[in-house]
């Protein structure tokens, strides 16, 4: 210990100061490595955010004690990426981000009291648009909705009513379907009184128009009926790929429908009679009876018949009797009333063409060799075909299964390593990291090998030490034999090589600032006379200092006639 406070000591204060400061320096540059290093990568949570959401999020994110990072003015929140997909599930169940739209709750804070009628109109205009922008904002496609409504007012006086509209403005991930865009169209008309959908105008964010609010009846009904006959081509598409594919391989198939529709629509009533069928509804009989002759008050009338006491003209033999029967039958006969309405769009012809690809193999060269499908497959992949389209030969439906091959081989399946080896395949972030970490290194390497050493050895080595090592020794060895004053006849001094030489045979070497000394038989005697030589010199130099001191006015002048002859 006491060797270590001396070794401190013979530093000094300029040296320990400097030592102090490496070592903060050299604290200060590897906390930074290691905390540059063990950050984690900082990814978006969510993007394009506006001031309300990015404020609750960021509000959310300090109760879980999560780091983030704010850019482009809270636009953007950046969290550590090993937590992204478990905050984003957090958030969503929190129900952030809202979107930024103004929803009912602009009704919360505001001051019903001093509020006019027309601003009561226009928040809640606002809020029912900003309500809706919310919904459509959950469909999976639609990344941002704006809605604008146009409800206006029955004017006084009028019989007219100006009818409700709509637009909406779309950021879509990819393309919205027919009926997406018509399930949209409904959502929105069904959420506000007197809209018809046939009125809502829907627009992307490319400006392409998805719906058209014109109104046109027929323009709807021909949209609907295209759009029932590209989803039935595509349903059918889809299916024929999926069994083609799982024969000849995926991607080497191609499947084109197309379905003919006829899209009038037929109504038909008929009336069919059964004869046999007949039953009887009401029954009416009729008798009538009557008896003619003379004596019967239903006789011939003449002037004696008329007369008292005269005679009737009738006998009994000159009757005559009339009996009439009559019947009526009605029967209800049964008949049958038939009303068909066939609606439009019924399937009148389908057409499938199916492209398939041959098999590739490779020979003894390693090239690939193609080789057509053999005709028992392709008769059965046409009969999977047809049941899969529902093939109708009286309806005139026709398929084609052609084998050709394609303008491109399938690409060679690379061999997906296992094992050990799986482990080293990295990702891109992964190689970007391990590149970051690796300069890191490099860099804390270099720090220490051109900076740090160099005043590490420069602060414990005492100064002048190096290079007045060899000549102290040698000038402390030529002192103690009385060569300071020159050097005796037959000896010579070199000090560059830390040697001395003698001509009596007397050796004197010096290695690396340490005097070993090799000394013969012969040099005891040159010893003494160095030592009388010096005890000479010594007392000369006495006398010369005891004369400065007593003379200092000659002794100055002298030293400077000195420098004078030397400069010249």
């Amino acid at each position: 210990m006491q060797g270590f406070l001396d070794f401190l000591k013979s530093l000094g204060a300029a040296r320990m100061a400097a030592m102090a400061a490496v070592t903060l320096a050299l604290i200060g540059f590897f906390s930074f490595l290691m905390i540059r290093m063990t950050t984690p990568q900082m990814v978006p949570l969510f993007t394009d955010l506006a001031l309300d959401d990015s404020a609750a999020i960021a509000k959310d994110l300090d109760q879980q004690g999560i780091t983030y990072t704010l850019k482009n003015n809270g636009a953007i929140i950046l969290v550590p990426q090993d937590k992204v997909a478990r905050l984003r599930m957090k958030e969503a169940e929190n129900g952030l981000p809202k979107g930024g739209g103004v929803g009912y709750e602009i009704f919360d804070k505001s001051d019903a009291l001093g509020a006019t009628t027309f601003i009561q109109n226009i928040n809640k205009l606002r809020a029912l648009e900003g309500e809706l922008s919310r919904t459509i904002r959950s469909l999976d496609q639609v990344e941002t909705a704006r809605v604008h409504l146009v409800l206006p007012d029955r004017p006084l006086f009028s019989r007219d009513k100006v009818e409700a509209s709509a637009s909406i403005v779309l950021r879509v991930r990819g393309t919205l379907s027919h009926s997406q865009v018509r399930a949209i169209r409904h959502l929105v008309a069904s959420a506000v009184t007197g809209l018809k959908p046939d009125r809502i105008s829907i627009v992307d964010e490319s400006g392409k128009l998805l719906a058209d609010g014109a109104g046109d009846d027929n323009a709807a009904t021909a949209a609907g009926a295209d759009e029932r006959k590209i989803a039935y081509e595509n349903r059918l598409r889809q299916e024929v790929e999926n069994i083609v594919s799982s024969v000849v391989g995926p991607g080497r198939a191609r499947v084109q429908i197309n379905a003919d529709f006829d899209m009038n629509r037929v109504t038909e009533t008929s009336d069919k009679y059964d004869p046999d069928g007949r039953v009887v509804r009401s029954s009416q009989t009729r008798e009538e009876e009557s008896n003619n002759g003379t004596g019967s008050p239903g006789g011939p009338v003449s002037v004696g018949t008329q007369l008292p006491g005269g005679s009737n003209g009738t006998n009994g033999n000159g009757r005559d009797q009339t009996r009439k029967s009559e019947e009526t039958v009605n029967y209800e006969i049964s008949r049958t009333t038939k009303t068909e309405v066939v609606e439009a769009g019924r399937i009148k012809r389908i057409s499938a063409a199916v492209l398939v690809d041959g098999t590739y193999s490779k020979n003894d060269k390693g090239e690939l060799v193609y080789k057509p499908l053999a005709k028992e497959e392709l008769d059965r992949i046409t009969a999977l075909v047809r049941s899969a389209v529902g093939y109708d030969a009286k309806r005139g439906d026709q398929v084609e299964v052609v084998n050709l091959r394609f303008a491109e081989a399938p690409p060679v399946p690379l061999n997906e390593p296992t094992g050990w080896r799986s482990y080293l395949q990295f990702s891109k972030d992964d190689i970007m990291g391990m590149a970051e970490k690796g300069v890191m290194i490099l860099l804390g390497f270099i720090v220490l090998l051109t900076v740090v050493r160099p005043l590490v050895r420069r602060i414990v080595t005492p100064e002048g030490a190096e290079g007045r090592a060899g000549a102290a020794g040698t000038a402390g060895i030529a002192g103690a034999l009385g060569l300071s004053g020159g050097n005796p006849p037959g000896m010579t001094v070199s000090g560059g090589t830390g040697s001395i030489t003698a001509s009596g045979g007397t050796n004197i070497s010096i290695v690396g600032g340490d005097e070993q000394v090799a000394i013969s038989n012969r040099t005891s005697t040159m010893i003494d006379v160095a030592k009388v030589q010096g005890q000479v010199h010594a007392q000369s130099v006495q006398k010369v200092g005891e004369l400065a001191e007593n003379n200092p006015h000659e002794a100055v002048a002298i030293i400077r006639s000195w420098l004078h002859e030397d400069a010249a």
